[in-house]
């Protein structure tokens, strides 16, 4: 492969390296790509999509594989897996040409949050304050007309790039089972297992380690544990007349305190394991990107963090600041971002979940 293939290249490189991890399949155990190689003749453009999001970046079949370089099929299917992922993100991506931007810029995302920290300390510094806690910085009805579109339309955005992914790769109506196999299989992180449980061999190459794993889960366990704290302190305001500020023990600190530790530490260790792992058996171009996202989601966790503990004292006001335009940043770029990777993710384990009950070729199941 070149150093920057374009995207048919890089779905031609993958069909070569697919049709030869096919016929040879010693990693069929690993992970969920390989038993769904197994379950194809030949591979549309879809189908590498679909397997491109599939994976996982383990890497655990690199190191395992007797084609790499320097032998001549010089296989690297985690780095072109990475490439065909990145690129079908940029091309579902609507509007059109903001997800290439994001993915492959840690500068344009550091850039999207400084603009984004300047609305918020602009919000609290222009705009009336009202209540308690960090009401009295900023009032609740400013905030909810900032952050309704900010929340609103990255979904429509993600929502069409995610139809535009299941119609290329030939996905079905989803039935209850299908959605709770990929529960299943997302919520356990079962692909970075190595396939014998052993972890995977992201930053420690041959030997197995589940250090990813465990920083993945911190970290996606501390995104949902805020997201229920946000959800439940909408609830009590709007059904419950209830608002902020809440003590301890209510439903929004119970989840957004632990959360909000969960998501500091495992973005930290992600971080950390970025730094260690080989770049080339990933997708270089977007390491940058895929830094920035990582620390600008830790930010989110650690300045909310801060601005519980600074309750009732002078620095709420810019501590709120701070925490507005981590989130603004975080939604704003979620369907441009890495961010997007965990809802194509989920809709490849659907999608994978449906080809074990239709062993056709996927080809065949578009012409039924």
């Amino acid at each position: 492969m070149t150093a920057d293939p374009g995207p048919q290249a890089v779905l031609e490189e993958a069909r070569r390296q697919v049709e030869i991890c096919n016929a040879c399949r010693y990693c069929e155990g690993y992970c969920a790509v390989f038993p769904a190689i197994t379950r194809r003749t030949e591979f549309a453009d879809g189908d590498l999509t679909q397997l491109a999001n599939l994976c996982h970046n383990c890497r655990g079949c690199y190191y395992a594989c007797q084609y790499t370089p320097p032998h001549e099929f010089a296989l690297n299917l985690p780095r072109v897996l990475a490439e065909l992922r990145q690129e079908s993100w940029t091309r579902y991506a609507w509007p059109a040409g903001l997800a290439e931007r994001f993915q492959n810029s840690g500068l344009a995302i550091a850039l999207a949050l400084a603009a984004a920290l300047a609305l918020g300390f602009w919000a609290v510094a222009a705009l009336p304050g009202g209540g308690e806690g960090f009401y009295a910085a900023l009032g609740h009805g400013a905030m909810l007309a900032i952050f309704t579109p900010t929340f609103l339309f990255p979904l429509v955005a993600l929502g069409i790039g995610l139809s535009r992914f299941w119609r290329e790769t030939g996905g079905h109506p989803v039935t209850l089972a299908d959605l709770r196999e990929a529960a299943a299989a997302a919520t356990s992180l079962g692909n970075l297992s190595g396939g014998q449980g052993q972890g995977c061999n992201y930053e420690r190459e041959e030997r197995y380690s589940d250090a990813r794993r465990w920083a993945h889960q911190a970290t996606m366990y501390g995104f949902l544990l805020c997201f229920a704290a946000t959800s439940a302190g909408t609830v009590l305001h709007y059904l419950f007349a209830w608002p902020a500020p809440y003590p301890w023990w209510a439903p929004p600190k119970l989840f957004g305190v632990p959360g909000g530790v969960l998501l500091v530490l495992g973005t930290a260790g992600l971080a950390w394991l970025k730094t260690r792992a080989d770049r080339e058996l990933g997708a270089p171009r977007a390491w940058g990107g895929e830094m920035a996202f990582v620390l600008m989601l830790g930010l989110t966790g650690l300045s909310g963090l801060a601005l519980y503990a600074a309750t009732g004292t002078g620095a709420v006001a810019a501590l709120l600041a701070i925490h507005l335009g981590a989130v603004f940043t975080l939604f704003l770029l979620t369907p441009y971002s890495k961010m997007a990777h965990g809802a194509y993710r989920f809709a490849a384990l659907v999608r994978d979940a449906q080809g074990k009950t239709r062993r056709q070729p996927l080809g065949e199941e578009r012409r039924e």
